[in-house]
């Protein structure tokens, strides 16, 4: 499996399984607890890195959700060359 069709398999997998009003009452939960649209500044060093542990998690499963051929060319581009991010 090249790694365009792998990341085009991670993209349908995140799809389908975050896809119908069960995954949406899912995602409307984890949106809230991973406090997907509000700081996660906390003056407790410790507590504000649990919260962006939270935000990267809801970061990563939105990204895959979101993903266009283009954007899965890109990834593919980037992981070859050695400037992956995942």
């Amino acid at each position: 499996m090249t790694l365009h069709e792998f990341l085009v398999r991670r993209h349908q997998d995140y799809v389908q399984t975050f896809n119908g009003p069960v995954p949406e009452r899912v995602l409307a939960d984890l949106a809230k607890f991973c406090r997907a649209g509000e700081s996660t500044f906390h003056p407790d060093a410790r507590v504000h890195a649990v919260l962006e542990g939270r935000r990267e998690v809801w970061l990563r499963i939105q990204k895959y959700l979101r993903l266009s051929a283009a954007d899965v060319d890109r990834l593919a581009k980037d992981e070859a060359a050695g400037r992956g991010r995942d």
